[in-house]
């Protein structure tokens, strides 16, 4: 259009760029997974199309109870088995299954369908975390910050330190012959402190929480031990 006819028309419509939107807040989600699992590989790739969404942060957590299958999970953890069914009783429904992936620490879907996995993001956004973490890793110190907050109870400081991708050749069992490989493995998980809403800061040594293999950590604040996750950053 010309400067006559913008004139013409008496009535010109400034071109103003669109407001930037909001950051979204994170979203946790935690897949139980195993090597033992015929239905794993498929949650398994599904984790790999959401690692690198600036707002949704991946973690997989291997679990053993299916070793007696026939093949011994390599990146399994007694402790990856104990939260999710920890998950199970602070839910109080105890459905505990791979693959499972938990939101939030509070709903939960099966973890094989990109579908299914998109609406328990969407059921989590309905519920999203609140209290700000700042989260610091340096080559030597980790150091966490929360500001006072208006809090009531109880709430578990989790450190999860995690490899960005393993490859695994499944040799037996259910997944014999197959290459999987696993995202934002947690490699490593430390509850390193308990908050009751007051202005904090922890620090620790980098290679008392984070393993020398770990590309990143999550710190993770859930109310009591495995609850609602009420805060969360990452560094990677």
């Amino acid at each position: 259009m010309t400067r006559r006819a913008l004139m013409g028309a008496g009535l010109a419509t400034l071109a103003v760029p669109p407001l930037a939107q909001a950051a979204k807040p994170p979203i946790l989600l935690e897949l139980f997974t195993s090597q033992g699992c015929s239905s794993c590989p498929a949650a398994d790739a599904v984790m790999g199309e959401l690692a690198n969404e600036a707002d949704i942060y991946t973690l997989s957590l291997n679990v053993d109870y299916w070793d007696y299958l026939g093949w011994r999970d390599t990146l399994a953890s007694p402790e990856h088995s104990k939260r999710q069914f920890d998950y199970g009783k602070a839910r109080g429904d105890m459905q505990v299954y791979t693959p499972q992936v938990v939101a939030n620490g509070q709903f939960h879907a099966v973890g094989n369908s990109t579908r299914v996995v998109n609406k328990l993001i969407e059921r989590a956004q309905t519920a999203p975390v609140s209290v700000p973490i700042d989260l610091d890793v340096k080559k030597k110190e980790v150091t966490v910050s929360i500001a006072q907050q208006n809090f009531e109870g109880e709430a578990t400081l989790w450190l999860m330190a995690f490899a960005s991708a393993i490859k695994q050749k499944i040799e037996r069992g259910e997944n014999a012959g197959e290459s999987i490989t696993y995202h934002n493995v947690v490699r490593k998980m430390v509850p390193a402190a308990m908050w009751r809403g007051e202005a904090y800061k922890g620090s620790w040594m980098r290679d008392a929480v984070i393993p020398a293999d770990c590309t990143g950590c999550i710190a993770v604040l859930q109310r009591d031990k495995v609850g609602p996750v009420l805060g969360i950053a990452r560094a990677v």
